[in-house]
């Protein structure tokens, strides 16, 4: 296979990382209203619309903000606006959008947890993206540092690299059979399934960002890892609060 993987629309060539991940979004949006649909619990159209723009305005800022404070020296000695714009990573996107769908559930009074629902849909999106990821190589900072291991690909520049994308697409295929697994047994209070996605995820990227290229910012930490860090602690926390909550009134 030779990186990176392009394809011709209409005249043009595309990467094809940009093209997969817009097709995990609009899938991964039809798999969401699909078990809407089916799911018992509506919520009203002021919860919806606030709980959507919240989570949208969020992930867009998050992604853009993140992903340029991956490398803050360049960012702010050599700015640009088309630059800003183009660079993007899925940690901020969840990080901010948990903000904004918690500050709107605030401004619209809405107490009880949102997530369960974004959760499969949410992974799907996720795995289709990473398959473009892959198919990009090294043309887009989404790969991984040399290595001697047997996982060594080469992605377009003659090194053997850790295929992180396809680590990724494993884990995420892994944590959607364990999530299946707790849904069934329907002895979890609301919300509980976005937060173990919340909590796996960030620490799989915590410890996966050590494998890819990075500028070390506080240690040997880079942005996202601190930003994984600054996530695990909030959801240690919640999740520990809500459980013993849930346990006091289940008894």
């Amino acid at each position: 296979m030779d990186f990176p993987v392009t394809f011709h629309i209409f005249g043009h060539t595309i990467l094809a990382h940009p093209l997969f991940e817009a097709v995990g979004m609009f899938l991964g949006m039809r798999y969401y209203f699909y078990l809407k649909r089916k799911s018992s619990e509506k919520l009203s159209f002021n919860t919806s619309a606030a709980v959507l723009i919240g989570a949208t305005a969020g992930a867009l800022l998050g992604s853009k903000l993140i992903g340029n404070l991956e490398n803050p020296y360049t960012m702010f000695e050599n700015f640009s606006f088309q630059k800003f714009w183009s660079s993007n990573t899925i940690v901020g996107g969840l990080a901010f959008g948990l903000l904004g769908v918690e500050l709107a559930k605030k401004i619209v009074r809405h107490k009880e947890s949102t997530g369960d629902l974004i959760v499969f849909p949410l992974m799907l999106a996720i795995i289709i993206g990473r398959i473009g990821c892959f198919l990009t190589g090294v043309h887009e900072e989404t790969y991984g540092i040399p290595t001697d291991s047997i996982f060594g690909m080469n992605l377009g520049d003659q090194y053997l690299r850790h295929p992180v994308a396809l680590y990724e697409i494993g884990f995420l295929i892994s944590l959607w059979v364990i999530l299946k697994y707790i849904r069934k047994q329907k002895t979890y209070p609301s919300g509980f399934l976005f937060q173990i996605f919340m909590l796996s995820y960030f620490t799989f990227r915590l410890l996966l960002d050590f494998i890819k290229p990075r500028v070390e910012i506080a240690g040997n930490l880079g942005t996202i890892q601190l930003v994984c860090i600054c996530v695990i602690i909030y959801y240690i926390y919640t999740i520990k609060n809500i459980q013993t909550t849930y346990l006091k009134y289940s008894r």
